[in-house]
């Protein structure tokens, strides 16, 4: 029996594979750089600044950095900011 991969299966698995890109790109993001300017107005690092300045480099394994909450009181479904899990 002949090993075959389909073209579908590849297209999908590829579709896949740009869109788990695009999300992670989004996480390292932060929120977009508006957000990040917000901190940096009010005299503030970035979550992912101050690990960088504390900790050693190479030593941060981050997990979860696609979680998304699931809150939906107070309008939170409209402000989903990735790794935003807790």
């Amino acid at each position: 029996m002949p090993n075959r991969v389909s073209v579908r299966s590849v297209s999908s698995t590829e579709q896949r594979l740009n869109d788990l890109r695009a999300r992670k790109a989004r996480s390292e993001a932060g929120g977009g750089q508006t957000r990040i300017d917000a901190q940096h107005n009010r005299g503030k690092m970035t979550a992912r600044e101050r690990l960088e300045i504390l900790l050693d480099e190479g030593t941060f394994q981050e997990i979860d950095a696609l979680v998304e909450h699931r809150c939906r009181d107070f309008d939170m479904d409209k402000n989903v900011i990735p790794g935003d899990g807790v």
